[in-house]
């Protein structure tokens, strides 16, 4: 019986050293930590440094995700990785109209320097390294994490971590926008010349995969259309005068491990080969570090079920492996119960402990790059690397990822291919355990997270003590002289900054951005 993988690429039964007839090593995977990087970033891999392991969080208040942070530091975890609510995402405040029922229910509320103030209170910025999953409005974010910093006394350019910054997915995807996409782009662009100048450590960047896999994009797809919208931003930072040495360090990726470990593994080992040619031969980049492909990975969301959720454990920790086996710089683990509500304490330290096991228990550490030279994983990674190309070449015949995203390419892509594995799941083709096969006659009870339906309001109570405190002349002041910014060609992050300084909320700020903009209005594709 014929076998494919999750991108429709043919798996032999059996590989051997016909498979890589005519195969160059030399040419295909070099050395760990040397071009083309097929076999990871650092010559050492974890038998230097065990990758970042960061557990995504947020909920509620910032008193309430602080208290989250703290306890997970205290169990472990390396990095934090901050998840905001809807609103913030959206760029509105807690009291708008449209943020109704959404406040603290998918992330944490975030309104204001007040509130990041006491998102971080008691946690060192200079000493842990943070992500951050904002895009539309990241460069809000990010302004007022570097405000806290400064208030901590820690110097921006001690700071460590990554905005994700992505937008162009957010149209593939997501959903999450504000602004059309060649606005947001020059936004994007500003806080790559904002970081440099500020805070040189700092990822400024996370080209997002994970996303569209979430929508049901195939493997192939996230990689041909998150390197494609790596593409477009490095096109838009030259453009706007930056050499791609000075910024392209600084990238960095995100992508999806789902169970099918051959082929998740392929995938990572091709798209590194990927990004390094393109760096160097169509960018013309000189600095080894703008070769390099380095990703955050979190295992897929989209895999688990709400029908026997403690099965998720097993799913989670194939998918991890696929990670740590792929070669990925820092890792988030899902709960187990996240088909149902927000992760549980207890389930967030199991998805820790997975972690931990991985690393400290097995022996996928000692070695760099264990499945180099495997007949059948070296040409899975041929495949996904030649489709991937591809398809990346249809983005470019329409003008690149923007273009393609104008005119709905990605995004009716992404649903035709989710749309197939729905009718597969639903005929029974493709087996989901405790869903289509070896299901339970009645579910055992489970009684999962629920955030305060209070928080809402002890959140709306805040901003208006916030309005009705600040010196509402300066952030009138500070708004228009954003707003005078928008509408030239100067980097807008200076006066946003100052706008945040002087206590202007995220809506507020985003709100002067939309009217000079205007806001995106989606295309409909399928």
């Amino acid at each position: 019986m014929a076998r494919e993988s999750e991108s429709g690429l043919p798996i032999e039964p059996v590989y051997g050293p016909a498979a890589l007839t005519g195969w160059d090593p030399a040419e295909k995977l070099g050395d760990p930590g040397s071009y083309p990087y097929t076999r990871g970033v650092h010559p050492s891999m974890y038998r230097g440094r065990v990758w970042t392991m960061r557990q995504y969080a947020g909920f509620g208040t910032a008193v309430e995700s602080n208290a989250r942070y703290r306890r997970l530091i205290g169990q472990g975890t390396t990095g934090l990785s901050v998840a905001f609510d809807l609103p913030t995402q959206m760029g509105y405040d807690s009291d708008a109209v449209v943020a109704r029922g959404e406040v603290g229910r998918v992330g944490v509320a975030v309104d204001s320097l007040d509130d990041m103030r006491v998102l971080f209170a008691g946690i060192p910025l200079g000493e842990v390294s943070t992500s951050m999953t904002i895009n539309a409005p990241a460069a809000v974010l990010l302004l007022l994490y570097q405000l806290v910093a400064e208030e901590q006394g820690v110097a921006a350019g001690a700071l460590r971590g990554t905005v994700q910054n992505d937008v162009l997915k957010e149209y593939i995807a997501r959903g999450t926008y504000i602004f059309p996409p060649r606005a947001s782009l020059r936004l994007v662009a500003d806080v790559f010349a904002y970081c440099r100048a500020e805070i040189p450590r700092w990822n400024t960047i996370s080209v997002s995969g994970y996303h569209m896999a979430e929508a049901g994009a195939s493997p192939v797809q996230e990689v041909a259309f998150t390197l494609a919208d790596g593409i477009e931003y490095v096109r838009a930072a030259v453009a706007a005068g930056m050499g791609v040495d000075e910024f392209a360090p600084r990238l960095s990726f995100f992508f999806v491990a789902r169970t099918a470990l051959l082929e998740e593994v392929a995938k990572f080992r091709a798209a590194r080969r990927i990004w390094a040619r393109v760096m160097r031969e169509e960018f013309g980049a000189r600095d080894p570090r703008s070769w390099m492909l380095r990703f955050h990975t979190q295992t897929a969301g989209v895999q688990l079920t709400a029908q026997q959720p403690e099965v998720n454990l097993v799913r989670v920790a194939v998918q991890g492996l696929a990670a740590v086996l792929g070669g990925t710089q820092s890792l988030h683990t899902n709960a187990f119960d996240e088909a149902l509500a927000l992760p549980s304490e207890r389930s967030a330290r199991l998805a820790l402990r997975t972690q931990q096991v991985l690393a400290w228990e097995t022996d996928v550490t000692a070695t760099v790059d264990p499945f180099a030279g495997s007949y059948a994983v070296e040409r899975l990674t041929d495949e996904v690397e030649e489709a991937v190309v591809a398809l990346m070449g249809r983005v470019e015949e329409l003008g690149g990822a923007v273009a393609a995203i104008e005119r709905g390419f990605q995004k009716g892509e992404i649903e035709r291919n989710a749309y197939r594995i729905a009718q597969e799941t639903d005929a029974g083709e493709r087996v989901v355990i405790g869903v289509n096969r070896f299901r339970l006659d009645e579910e055992e009870p489970y009684e999962p997270l629920r955030v305060d339906p209070a928080a809402e309001r002890r959140q709306t109570e805040r901003l208006a003590r916030l309005r009705a405190e600040r010196d509402g002349r300066a952030v009138a002041a500070a708004l228009g002289a954003l707003r005078r910014t928008a509408e030239g060609d100067g980097n807008v992050l200076p006066p946003l900054r100052e706008a945040l300084r002087a206590r202007a909320t995220v809506g507020e700020v985003c709100d002067a951005l939309r009217s000079v903009w205007g806001v995106h209005v989606p295309t409909d594709t399928f």
